[in-house]
């Protein structure tokens, strides 16, 4: 075995991360400027490419590390040695961890039958991120001894645009108001207040987010502030306190922000003192280090199987005719495996339907879709698998299954949150409950179709509630860009043939698509269905859905705002 060759393998892979992380830094630095001139379709362009960088830049690595081992490539002697090169290399690295996950992407593409051996892989590496040692370069601080009204000017002005504020006074003035009647009504500032403000600009879609929190009653208050540029410029849309709220703004249902973070360990250690209930893998993912998110989701997921015993078994739900969905109940989330074979009417192929994910990892999500990992080699402990649920797999599946001793090996899945199906959800809720549930399930559509994205299959199973009441969809077989779709009206019949014919008696061409037809299956429950299809006329209105289209096409982005309208400063301001 030779040094040089060990050597030249970490050199490589080094390299390649980076490479990696130096384009990612330089994709985010563009963003500030697309805010600023309101490049949206720019700002889109650029969130894409980074979504694709990590991906581009593996390949080339892939392929030199090949070469360079090739028929060592399995030996585990020689992998146990560039990791431990490789680790002295990263050890005093602030974005270790990240270094640590571009190491485990190379060494399992690399080693035949991606293997995951977590002694020759990284998964307990962690950067800088104990909070005493966070430093204050990180955030901006504001103490309390600086007037309420002067520190939001303080904070305005040292959080520049590079464009003019449309009315920074009457901005301050909301702000203070909404401290005031959120805050003040209920705690007193101290001499030991102070409020920081995370000096990163967190961007996504047409909006820029401040992060903070105060020390105030002996707790840390988080708020984050969200600013939107329309033609009259920079402005205050509101300020957030609630923290269902903020945890919905870094929903795994949204785009990853875009932030020029120094150090993303204590980044997402002052993000867990904010953003409550969110796991550090979560947080990873919410700020685009979506790979590295992955890894920490694996390991916490090792840890909840070593320290549970329940078994896994099927979801809940109607079975799917593309996917089989099994879950572990004492987990929040579902394994998502595609079947050997489809019935008709499905006529696609399984790597068709991984590009339907894909579409959806790479788009904008709208607080609509949720996010997925894909996972290639899934071990699972054999004896943790349900009877029933290893016949629907062996019946469903079996081309993805293997078994290694104990272990049951899954050649590829997904997995994504768990939901409460939204056809369950409604069988069992009150009518209120219902008419909340139909509204948010017409918005999820609407809000999906204004991000140029056609559901296809709309039917209420492939629909989830959240433990926060909202309506999010998950089944993403038949989705397709809703530029492509062709709305029409049904034509009406005019003769006796018509009238009573079995069949369609008009040409229906590929991607045709009958929105009055909608109103037949979209709700099954009857007490409500009156109610949905009164309240939410445009979903079965072909014209509406060809207005869409139009804007779409002319490159208009609709900002989808992950709070209520209700909260905003100024609700007429469009942007």
């Amino acid at each position: 075995m030779s040094k040089e060759l060990i050597s030249n393998i970490v050199e490589t892979i080094l390299n390649g991360y980076d490479t990696y992380i130096s384009d990612f830094k330089q994709i985010t630095l563009r963003i500030p400027e697309n805010f600023k001139n309101r490049d949206w379709q720019q700002l889109h362009a650029n969130h894409r490419e980074r979504l694709r960088l990590y991906k581009d830049q593996l390949k080339a690595i892939i392929t030199t590390c090949k070469a360079l081992l090739n028929e060592q490539a399995d030996n585990k002697e020689v992998w146990a040695k560039i990791r431990e090169s490789y680790f002295q290399a990263i050890a005093s690295n602030e974005d270790r961890e990240l270094a640590g996950t571009f190491f485990n992407s190379v060494f399992r593409k690399v080693f035949p039958g991606k293997l995951i051996d977590e002694s020759l892989m990284f998964y307990d590496l962690s950067g800088t991120n104990e909070m005493d040692s966070i430093d204050e370069s990180l955030f901006r601080n504001y103490p309390a001894q600086v007037e309420l009204h002067d520190a939001f000017t303080k904070i305005l002005e040292d959080f520049d645009f590079g464009v003019p504020y449309y009315q920074k006074e009457k901005d301050i003035i909301f702000l203070v108001e909404s401290v005031k009647k959120v805050i003040l009504s209920r705690y007193k500032a101290t001499k030991e207040t102070t409020t920081q403000v995370l000096r990163d600009v967190f961007y996504r879609n047409k909006a820029a987010y401040l992060i903070g929190r105060t020390y105030l009653g002996n707790k840390w208050m988080p708020f984050i502030i969200p600013f939107l540029h329309n033609e009259k410029g920079i402005f205050a849309d509101t300020l957030i306190f609630d923290p269902n709220i903020m945890s919905g703004i870094f929903s795994y249902t949204r785009s990853y922000f875009m932030a020029p973070i120094a150090i993303p360990s204590q980044t997402v250690n002052f993000l867990q003192s904010v953003i409550q209930h969110k796991r550090p893998y979560e947080l990873y993912n919410a700020i685009g280090f979506n790979k590295h998110g992955k890894t920490a989701f694996y390991k916490d997921f090792t840890n909840h199987l070593e320290q549970s015993e329940d078994h896994f078994i099927l979801a809940e739900g109607i079975k799917g005719m593309v996917m089989t969905v099994f879950t572990l109940p004492s987990s929040n989330i579902v394994f998502k495996l595609i079947k050997d074979h489809f019935e008709p009417p499905k006529n696609m192929t399984r790597q068709q339907v991984k590009e339907k994910y894909k579409l959806v990892g790479l788009h904008d999500r709208v607080g609509r879709m949720a996010d997925t990992h894909e996972f290639e080699n899934f071990r699972l402990p054999l004896n943790r698998i349900d009877p029933l649920l290893m016949k629907e797999l062996k019946t469903n599946v079996n081309s993805l299954l293997s078994i290694e001793g104990d272990t049951l090996v899954i050649k590829h899945l997904y997995i994504e949150r768990r939901l409460r199906p939204l056809n369950l959800y409604l069988e069992t809720c009150s009518l209120e409950e219902a008419k909340h549930a139909v509204d948010e399930y017409a918005k999820a559509i609407l809000q999906m179709a204004q991000a140029n994205i056609f559901p296809g299959d709309m039917m209420t199973k492939n629909f989830g509630v959240t433990r926060q009441n909202r309506v999010i969809f998950y089944d993403y077989d038949e989705i397709e860009f809703l530029h492509c779709m062709n709305f029409r009206a049904k034509p009406k019949p005019q003769t006796y043939d018509q009238i009573y014919a079995s069949r369609p008696w008009y040409e229906i061409r590929e991607n045709d698509v009958f929105p009055e037809d909608f109103k037949r299956f979209m709700i099954g429950r009857q007490d409500v269905k009156a109610y949905f299809i009164e309240n939410n006329p445009e979903l079965f209105d072909p014209e509406y859905w060809s207005g869409i289209q139009s804007k779409l096409k002319k490159g208009e982005l609709i900002h989808a705002f992950p709070y209520p309208e209700s909260m905003r400063f100024r609700p007429e301001e469009t942007v």
